[in-house]
């Protein structure tokens, strides 16, 4: 062991650990939340033709259905084929993406020499780091363990050529090994400890590095590509899943808002100008983190450059280091009203109380996925009088017809929009129902920055944002968790400019 440091550092992170989960298992909690809604995944079903409209009024048209898509299936004992019009459609279907190459998507980047096999499986070792992320490099090659769920554990080993490329067609052919082969090498590289599979391993697999990503995410706004599909990188990691899920994320709720009429079709364009960039950062950060894991012999890198690798793997891992540019909907004019909420981040956790029951409550908790927009009003201590006359201002101005709330509040001013009012003022000194009643759709709704009644947790939360507690402010947070806007307290009007730019107001969505 040559030494032990943090596998994840990221100071902002609420839960700075990971848990391993196999996607299988990650799917089954979407399918079944799918099916609480009465949906359900088509299998098996493939899609077989495409067609675009080369109509541009149509395809401009948020109300057309400008697409055809023949899906055939597998099942079915007669013809199988079904005709199917969309307004839109999303491949997220893998890196041999049937869709992208459909559309004539180019993959940008190249495949590395490195071969790599790995395992999930049940292990009998005497090798005592077995439950933490381990790198192990030796003259055999290079291992990654990674702790699983059910005391399993998943290895990564370095594999040569001659194990798995065919040299006939300079590809990866799995034929070529078998899981024994992979746990043979394993094994050398982990000399002189042991390690032996207890049973039959539950899963196995070989790859060639390969780190590419689509020159472009959609066509004419109308279909577009997500996960693996646009961005393919070494699987050790954790950004294969978690990274496909950040673009679906990003993008869902802005289809939601388009087909609802809600916002502006040109809101579409905000993801590949979003998630493109990721993946190019992550595509380079990769290239670099897969050789600190494919060299062999001694490490070849510092403990303190290991560290900063691990700090950035975590950072693109959780997305908490994912920072998007300014744009129509990331708008950091006013930044200096929350100087430590980072606009185009996501929003920092901190933990307030609940001012109609002292109850402390992390801040995330109150910002649920919901497709709605959270605005964060953060008020001084309404028991000084100037304090209070200008909260009322400020609630008067948020229920004004021309105003936001009301101008792009389709559906009611709870359905958009969800609203929090954070105090400065002390649980002793307020009631909920002090704070006008915009601000309190719920009791819920209203938080204290003051500790809870052990003085366990709470406080400190103006000052962890870099807010001026006199002087409030106005914190957006998009319905994917990135801060959309921070804005003066008393600057409605930035926050009507903000949605202004890319939402419908309600008389023209109706």
């Amino acid at each position: 062991r040559l030494r032990r440091v943090p596998a994840f550092t990221t100071p902002t992170a609420r839960y700075p650990f990971a848990c391993s989960r196999h996607q299988g298992g990650i799917e089954n909690i979407f399918k079944d939340a799918m099916l609480a809604k009465g949906l359900k995944v088509d299998r098996p079903t493939i899609p077989v033709s495409l067609e675009i409209s080369e109509d541009d009024a149509k395809l401009k048209n948020p109300d057309e259905y400008p697409i055809k898509v023949t899906l055939k299936h597998l099942d079915s004992v007669e013809d199988g084929n079904e005709v199917m019009h969309a307004k839109f459609v999303i491949g997220s279907d893998g890196a041999h993406s049937w869709v992208r190459k459909t559309l004539g998507l180019r993959m940008e980047g190249d495949q590395s020499d490195y071969t790599w096999g790995v395992v999930d499986l049940l292990a009998e070792t005497d090798f005592p780091d077995v439950r933490n992320l381990s790198i192990i490099q030796s003259q055999e090659g290079s291992a990654l363990l990674i702790p699983r769920e059910n005391d399993c554990i998943r290895i990564y080993v370095q594999l040569s050529e001659a194990d798995l490329v065919d040299p006939q067609t300079g590809r990866v052919d799995k034929d070529r090994t078998n899981v024994q082969k992979i746990l043979e090498i394993a094994q050398k590289i982990m000399s002189p400890y042991r390690i032996t599979a207890v049973g039959e391993p539950e899963w196995w697999t070989t790859y060639i590095i390969g780190q590419r990503f689509a020159e472009k995410y959609s066509l004419h706004d109308r279909v577009f590509i997500a996960g693996d599909a646009c961005h393919t990188h070494s699987p050790k990691g954790g950004q294969g899943m978690n990274a496909s899920m950040s673009d679906t994320h990003n993008l869902a709720w802005k289809l939601a808002y388009v087909l609802r009429g809600w916002a502006k079709p040109a809101l579409l364009k905000t993801y590949e100008a979003e998630r493109l960039k990721f993946a190019k950062e992550l595509i380079d950060f990769d290239r670099k983190w897969a050789t600190l894991f494919s060299d062999k012999g001694a490490p070849t890198v510092s403990e303190e450059e290991m560290h900063v690798m691990f700090r950035k793997n975590d950072e693109f891992m959780s997305g908490l280091g994912l920072r998007y540019e300014p744009s129509v909907i990331v708008a950091d004019e006013w930044q200096a009203s929350a100087s430590k909420l980072t606009v185009g981040q996501r929003m920092i956790p901190h933990v307030f109380i609940c001012a109609a029951d002292a109850r402390p409550v992390n801040i995330q908790d109150r910002l649920p996925a919901d497709a709605r927009f959270k605005v964060l009003v953060f008020v001084g201590d309404i028991t000084d009088s100037d304090t209070a006359a200008r909260v009322r201002i400020l609630a008067d101005s948020l229920v004004a017809p021309a105003h936001f709330l009301k101008r792009y509040g389709h559906g009611g001013d709870n359905t958009v929009f969800d609203i929090l009012c954070i105090s400065a003022s002390s649980k002793d000194a307020v009631d909920y129902t002090d704070f006008p009643h915009v601000l309190r759709s719920h009791w819920s709704k209203v938080l204290l920055d003051d500790a809870d009644m052990q003085g366990r947790s709470g406080g400190g939360g103006f000052s962890a944002y870099g807010i001026n507690p006199q002087a409030g402010a106005i914190v957006v947070v998009r319905p994917d968790g990135h801060v959309g806007l921070v804005a003066p307290s008393d600057r409605v009007d930035v926050v009507d400019a903000y949605f202004a730019s890319f939402m419908l107001p309600v008389q023209a969505a109706t």
